[in-house]
């Protein structure tokens, strides 16, 4: 919707910021020339984020006024003061969350958010104006490196809006629309009987590029590829976000929408982490967060909190000409690792390996009730199926976590969760510290 998008861009967004004072494109101008610093004007600039944002932290949240005196001792080293707080997890900042906001905080300019709970109790939590422009300021920059503007129609892959009643659903899908040019199709309705219809919503929305979950993408690429089915449309881009993408999700992606899959790294309760880059690299907004530190903003800090998340840093730099740092492998989450009868941490995407080296599966969900018993669902593929593979993929699961029962299912599909995540390794047992991993 090429108007559409002219509209939002010169005359919607000037309006918003004359109007609301909505700052997203100036944060996203703040960052364009951040990220053509060199290395240490960059870290210098962090570090005096991180130093205003433990100033803050210590003199107005209660959590951390406690730590106040020790700052006072420390304000020439936040690096080495932040590593001297407690890990913040999830479970305790829900049972204490009053004590994560600030005590300056106006409740009427909270901005209540949650997480989607696909690994348990959803966390609630607050942003403020400034968060949310920031978070949006770098998903904007992150696009516009692939040649994406602000205002350019998109189908999103998504969930259902979280707590909407009928009407507030039918608000939210013409805000989405006609205020943000992206067209809404729930991942969560996605099926084989809804495909035809979901192409023909697609190509009359004429979309410059598709955004959504991993898994929902890749469901979608495979279903059209079995049916030999094109989209038409000369995409720009895939943007697969909310969950790992993998190797094998990429290339079908690719394949079906005949695009390239650009990958976003990101959180409810953790904003805007890392964008992928034209060279492939993943660069991390450096100037929005800082290692555990989820934003560096001031309605409610939450030092060193614990995502979950299983990334690696690189010390290489990219020769994009994006400055930022990168970020080199995102595993999944801790949820998604399983523990061995011998009290080995393995990696759920081990299994992942094995079920993608057997042509007898489409797909897979593997569930560690306890740490020697599982239940397996497997999606079969009709044309290419061995009994002896199920015996194979079972020998594999026990070489890993040992002598363990594994009850197995058939099914015709893996169905999503409530939000619209399809999880292929879920582990619902404790995880006890291991000295390696597999």
């Amino acid at each position: 919707m090429p108007a559409t998008g002219f509209w939002i861009r010169r005359i919607q967004w000037p309006m918003m910021e004359l109007i609301k004072e909505n700052r997203t494109r100036h944060y996203m101008a703040e960052l364009q020339r951040a990220q053509s610093l060199q290395t240490n004007a960059l870290v210098e600039s962090q570090r005096k984020k991180l130093g205003k944002l433990l100033d803050h932290a210590t003199r107005r949240v209660p959590a951390y006024t406690e730590f106040a005196s020790e700052w006072e001792t420390q304000r020439d080293q936040p690096e080495r003061f932040l590593q001297r707080l407690p890990i913040l997890r999830k479970s305790h900042f829900r049972q204490n969350a009053d004590q994560y906001l600030a005590q300056h905080a106006n409740p009427a300019k909270l901005i209540g958010n949650r997480t989607g709970g696909s690994t348990g109790e959803p966390t609630r939590f607050y942003l403020d104006r400034l968060a949310v422009e920031r978070y949006e300021a770098a998903r904007w920059l992150g696009l516009s490196w692939h040649g994406i503007q602000i205002g350019d129609p998109c189908v999103m892959i998504w969930g259902s809006p979280l707590e909407l009643n009928q009407q507030q659903e039918r608000r939210y899908r013409w805000k989405e629309r006609w205020l943000k040019n992206r067209l809404i199709l729930s991942a969560y309705e996605l099926d084989r009987e809804q495909l035809p219809t979901y192409l023909r919503l697609i190509q009359r929305f004429q979309p410059v590029y598709l955004y959504g979950y991993a898994s929902a993408l890749h469901s979608f690429a495979e279903m059209m590829l079995e049916r030999g089915l094109s989209l038409g449309i000369r995409l720009k881009a895939v943007v697969s976000t909310a969950e790992s993408l993998h190797a094998h999700q990429r290339q079908t992606i690719e394949s079906a929408f005949e695009a390239p899959v650009i990958n976003e790294y990101g959180a409810r309760d953790g904003g805007m982490i890392a964008y992928q880059c034209p060279s492939g690299q993943m660069h991390i907004f450096s100037e929005n967060c800082y290692l555990e530190v989820v934003d560096p903003l001031t309605v409610m800090p939450r030092l060193r909190y614990q995502l979950g998340d299983m990334i690696a840093l690189s010390p290489q730099s990219c020769d994009c000409g994006i400055n930022f740092p990168v970020l080199e492998k995102i595993d999944g989450r801790e949820d998604d690792m399983f523990i061995s009868t011998h009290g080995k941490i393995v990696h759920g995407h081990y299994f992942n390996h094995i079920i993608r080296g057997m042509d007898s599966f489409r797909t897979f969900q593997i569930v560690q009730h306890e740490p020697s018993r599982l239940s397996l669902k497997l999606v079969k593929d009709p044309d290419s199926y061995l009994p002896a593979d199920e015996s194979r993929l079972l020998a594999g699961i026990q070489a890993a976590l040992g002598e363990v029962n594994v009850q197995v299912a058939y099914v015709d599909h893996i169905p999503p969760s409530a939000s619209g995540k399809v999880r292929y390794a879920i582990r619902e047992c404790p995880l006890t510290t291991a000295p390696r991993m597999e």
